[in-house]
């Protein structure tokens, strides 16, 4: 393996924070092969807040089975 990291061009640097942009929750993932940036991966999640589940179809009112 070689010493010498070659610099990141514009580009490239453009590309990771276009994939940054916005993001709130989540994760960018970079792929690199032979020292060269090949796949930059965005994985957005989105939190809702949680609300009261309906009685009937919720936890509480399970029966049990026999």
């Amino acid at each position: 393996m070689s010493n010498t990291h070659p610099a990141l061009d514009q580009e490239s640097i453009g590309r990771i924070l276009r994939a940054l942009q916005g993001l709130e929750y989540g994760s960018v993932q970079i792929v690199v092969h032979d020292s060269k940036i090949t796949q930059i991966e965005r994985t957005e999640k989105h939190r809702f807040p949680l609300e009261k589940s309906n009685p009937e179809y919720g936890h509480e009112n399970k029966t049990k089975r026999k």
